[in-house]
């Protein structure tokens, strides 16, 4: 299908515009030494005088990477392009789904999608007819419109990035089978998946004005994607690169895959190297500081990419050195000195996310509910107050800390850059008033990307307006009705703190890459709403939290995938198409996963089984259970009361940010830079933390520091050839390696790997003491 142009848009149309952050791509630019190499690495020789003024106001990075020439008449939605989009997102969503009852995994590489898609592609445009099928009516199409195009390669890469993915109602629904017994039916629970994505990706209209067309918000993860493809295009018209990278990606696609059968079945001492363990293997003190399998895991390495993942390849280093501070924090610091030390009195379940008794014995939760929903004084008063392990009370403080945190650091850190985005977007209101409607708001922005998208018909507010209306009565007849686990009233609430969230969230993803989890405190807020009524039902939390939160976290996808489109020209139509599309295609899809999980791993998950390499423990699952109690059953109140500190965690994420924020204003060009040192990212990573599985944060560290410090100051030319080609091969390789142990292992009869010394029946790390 061709897009269709806008004649009517002027291409003169000029109104201030302030720039003081367009050179604001990455955190990391605040480093001298990066911009030296952007010097070195810069694709133009112009100087900034030099450069036409559309072209100036972008930043640097984005005018050495994204094209700035457009073809309108390029096809996107081709028969290829559906054909292809239904191919990834089957996999995709099925594997996203599984990971999410596993302790670690590695994502569904949506650069494994991106780069083989665009081989297939090329593929088919060979091998296809050119030939016209009509269906009915005036309406046809052609199986092969012409050659390959790399808007069709970043059509499917969006599509595959909406669908391929996992859905958030997929916990509600495994958390009440698995703790209570409850199953919903196939069509409410279909519907119910959909429209909290759809309600996401409708709130992504209240953000797209601020963080989607102003150039200084480049979206890091979008720009990287965008270098992709950048790359794959300039191969195609260099076969010798093209080859060679080719080449490359296939060589560690296959070593990872091969080398996966180790750390996951035959040699799974290799998923966590306890060196303690092994010069001390039955002294109980060195076990504990070396195991990563319920240890501290100091100095512990892995070779198992689950553990590793893309996120060295992917996350800006600053973000990666927080994220590594804060586990030293909490594994090396924190844990021992709660362990042997007097920050907690409770000393059991110390690295636990379940609930305990007074004697250290797991808590019968069941027995504090009746048959009908209801607390059972009795029982309560019986079995006596809920204990917490002390690392998940910890992380209970920091995750209320990071939420707090992520809005005041927008706030103190983003104000100006907000308020730029608002005067522009109140301006182009009035223009469009006196243009009556004609003028689009993206050309408040006089940009040269900007100007090449003002060809495009922008999709207008009402699509979604009429998405979000659709998807709110689903919701609520599902509500009303009783289908599911929550009052329908909380569902108004749910929705009004989404609207709040998402625009200070998706300001601070849009600069760092950097997604703030939010669920406990939209299950705790549930937990205050619920606690007048008798009859409460635990899931309903994790049900709230869900549709709150992918008011968020859905709306970033979209967001993100729109900045992917604005930087690769593709008509916005098509892309709002092609996202819906994805996502219809995709829950189908999260819903079979979920079903095959409970089938199989069920008591794994429940713990009627210990599965030997601590994958299959379905942590989230366990958090939403102990939330569901927490917030849901016993109340906020009992818990606040229990642990008076939790409270003071909100004054802590009120008031990091600002001690940061003033002191970057009064060392504004102090070598420490305070300006990174994001709050948030450090109360998050606090918050996530399992201690159950404390391998890989050292390996992540020194991967990180290889491929995003040293490689991308020291070796940028290799590294912008290589970093995200290799990451999407070893995300592929690990993802395939796991789909093949379940093909040969486990989708007919169950077969296990025999014992030997590096799977050792006691235990795989060779850490004998913690067992004794």
């Amino acid at each position: 299908m061709k897009a269709a142009g806008n004649s009517n848009v002027k291409d003169d149309v000029s109104l201030n515009i302030v720039t003081s952050e367009k050179e604001r791509y990455l955190p990391d630019i605040a480093d001298e030494k990066v911009l030296d190499i952007e010097k070195i690495e810069s694709t133009s020789n112009s100087s900034e005088e030099e450069l036409e003024p559309d072209i100036a106001e972008l930043p640097k990075v984005v005018r050495e990477i994204v094209p700035l020439e457009d073809d309108p008449s390029t096809p996107v939605l081709t028969f290829r392009y559906f054909l292809l989009s239904i191919i990834f997102i089957i996999p995709g969503a099925f594997i996203s789904t599984m990971n999410s009852y596993r302790t670690t995994s590695a994502a569904y590489s949506i650069f494994f999608v991106q780069i083989v898609s665009h081989w297939v592609g090329k593929w088919l445009a060979r091998v296809l007819p050119n030939r016209e099928v009509r269906l009915f009516g005036r309406f046809s199409f052609n199986l092969n419109p012409g050659p390959w195009s790399i808007k069709e390669t970043a059509m499917i890469t969006i599509t595959a990035s909406s669908g391929a993915t996992g859905n958030q109602g997929t916990s509600a629904l495994s958390l009440a089978e698995i703790y209570y017994g409850e199953k919903v039916n196939a069509g409410v629970a279909l519907f119910y998946m959909w429209a909290i994505v759809f309600v996401g990706y409708s709130y992504a209209a209240i953000a797209r004005n601020f963080l989607l067309y102003d150039p200084q918000f480049v979206w890091p993860q979008a720009l990287m994607q965008t270098t992709l493809f950048q790359t794959q295009k300039k191969s195609d018209s260099d076969s010798k690169l093209g080859s060679k990278q080719m080449k490359v990606f296939f060589i560690v696609l296959v070593g990872v895959t091969v080398w996966e059968f180790f750390p996951e079945f035959i040699f799974p001492m290799t998923s966590s190297l306890a060196f303690l363990c092994w010069v001390a293997p039955r002294n109980k003190t060195a076990n504990f500081i070396g195991s990563g399998l319920g240890g501290m895991g100091f100095l512990n390495l892995t070779l198992d990419w689950s553990n590793i993942t893309s996120s060295i390849m992917l996350s800006p280093y600053w973000i990666q050195v927080i994220q590594f501070i804060a586990f030293v924090f909490g594994a090396w610091i924190l844990i021992p000195a709660a362990k042997w030390g007097n920050l907690s009195s409770f000393k059991y379940g110390l690295m636990s996310n379940s609930l305990f008794m007074a004697n250290g014995s797991s808590y019968p939760t069941s027995a504090l509910l009746t048959t009908d929903l209801r607390l059972n004084e009795t029982a309560y008063e019986h079995y006596g107050r809920v204990h917490l392990g002390a690392q998940r009370a910890w992380n209970m403080f920091f995750d209320f800390a990071s939420y707090l945190s992520g809005i005041m650091w927008v706030v103190v850190f983003g104000y100006d850059t907000l308020g730029n985005s608002f005067k522009k977007l109140v301006t182009s209101f009035k223009q469009r008033k006196q243009n009556k409607g004609a003028l689009s708001i993206n050309l408040q922005y006089t940009d040269r990307l900007n100007k090449l998208q003002s060809k495009y018909n922008e999709v207008p507010l009402y699509w979604y307006i009429v998405l979000f209306l659709i998807s709110f009565v689903t919701l609520l007849v599902i509500f009303a009705t009783g289908h599911l686990f929550m009052p329908w009233w909380c569902l108004l609430v749910g929705l009004g703190f989404g609207a709040v969230i998402v625009t200070p969230l998706a300001w601070l993803y849009a600069l760092s890459n950097f997604q703030l989890a939010i669920g406990s405190f939209n299950e705790l807020l549930y937990g205050y709403m619920v606690q007048s009524m008798t009859v409460r039902h635990p899931a309903g939390a994790v049900t709230y939290g869900a549709i709150a939160g992918d008011a968020w976290y859905r709306a970033q996808y979209i967001l993100q995938d729109q900045k992917i489109a604005h930087y690769m020209h593709l008509p916005p139509k098509a892309v709002f198409f092609s996202q819906i599309f994805g996502e219809i295609i995709g829950v189908p899809i999260n819903y079979g996963a979920l079903k095959w999980v409970l089938k199989t791993k069920k008591d794994y998950l429940n713990g009627t089984k210990v599965d030997p390499l601590h994958q299959w423990t379905g942590q989230s699952i366990v958090s939403y259970q102990t939330n569901a109690v927490q917030y849901v059953i016993l109340g906020p109140r009992r818990l606040f009361s229990n642990y008076p500190m939790l409270p003071y965690a909100f004054l802590m994420g009120f008031g990091a940010p600002i001690v940061m924020f003033a002191l970057h204003k009064l060392f504004p060009n102090s070598r420490l830079k305070f300006r990174l040192w994001n709050t948030t990212v450090f109360f998050s990573t606090l918050s996530t933390f399992f201690g159950n599985v404390s391998t890989g944060y050292l390996s992540q560290f020194i991967g990180g520091t290889v491929t995003m410090f040293w490689a991308f100051r020291y070796r940028h030319n290799l590294w912008k050839r290589y970093n995200y080609l290799l990451a999407a091969a070893c995300d592929t390789g690990y993802n395939l390696a796991i789909l093949l142990i379940f093909i040969f292992f486990s989708a007919g009869k169950t077969v296990t790997m025999p014992n030997w010394w590096g799977n050792n029946a006691v235990s795989i790390e060779r850490c004998f003491a913690q067992e004794d």
